[in-house]
């Protein structure tokens, strides 16, 4: 039976299932987490001085600067911004009246490594790949569902496999672990056909032949090595 807390695990990976070269479903719930974070800090949230707070400490990273910037909201970014700039002012403080000390340097080290967005992102995502585990461990039509997936990232299987050994018995997580690894296996030797199917049609002798899937083979294997968007950064962003 879903929950509240469940749905979106099954959303994603019924989605992820449907798919012709199939897709990573913690890259898609990581894009779901994404895009309503930017919603909620462009929006409601902005005004509430507990959000204030954190956006004025931790700031944003590069990423998420720039998917701020692509949006219409743009008065909400510029008061973000104008409080931060404050904020940023303050830490800097000693540094700019040409004080030498290296709290100035430490400050912008801490704030380079931090980003409310990334760190609201990850406590979610944290707690939906524990959700897959204990789906997985309790309902056999999740199993099944887990199993019919055609992708899992790497960053994403190295993270789904250390949260399996850390929740499920031994017993089920064995066959977690060889459900998502068959899974890998099968789709790393897609990608690698794929691949050099690519290049072969680089070659005049293969010219008259069809593309196959390999179109977007490059695409496709930088998502499997990194993440379709970049989202295995746990740990640098809290």
């Amino acid at each position: 039976m879903e929950q509240i807390y469940t749905i979106p695990v099954n959303e994603a990976f019924r989605a992820c299932r449907e798919e012709p070269l199939g897709a990573c479903p913690i890259c898609t719930l990581y894009r779901k987490l994404e895009d309503d974070e930017l919603d909620r800090i462009l929006g409601a949230a902005m005004m509430e001085p507990s959000v204030r707070i954190r956006t004025n400490e931790e700031g944003f990273c590069a990423r998420h600067f720039g998917k701020m910037l692509t949006r219409q909201n743009r008065l909400p970014f510029a008061l973000m911004l104008e409080s931060h700039l404050a904020e940023v002012e303050g830490m800097l403080a000693d540094g700019l009246i040409g004080t030498p000390g290296d709290k100035p340097v430490k400050r912008l080290t801490a704030l380079e490594h931090s980003c409310y967005i990334c760190s609201r992102i990850e406590a979610s995502l944290s707690r939906m790949l524990e959700t897959v585990a204990l789906l997985f461990e309790s309902e056999p039509e999740f199993r099944t569902l887990f199993g019919e997936q055609k992708r899992y990232c790497l960053p994403h299987f190295r993270r789904l496999t250390e949260v399996g050994r850390a929740r499920l018995s031994k017993k089920t997580y064995a066959l977690f672990y060889r459900t998502m690894s068959d899974t890998v296996k099968t789709y790393l030797e897609k990608l690698r056909g794929d691949v050099s199917w690519f290049c072969k049609k680089f070659d005049y002798r293969y010219d008259g032949e069809p593309w196959y899937d390999a179109k977007d083979a490059i695409e496709r294997t930088v998502g499997f090595l990194a993440a379709e968007d970049a989202c295995a950064k746990e740990g640098k962003r809290k």
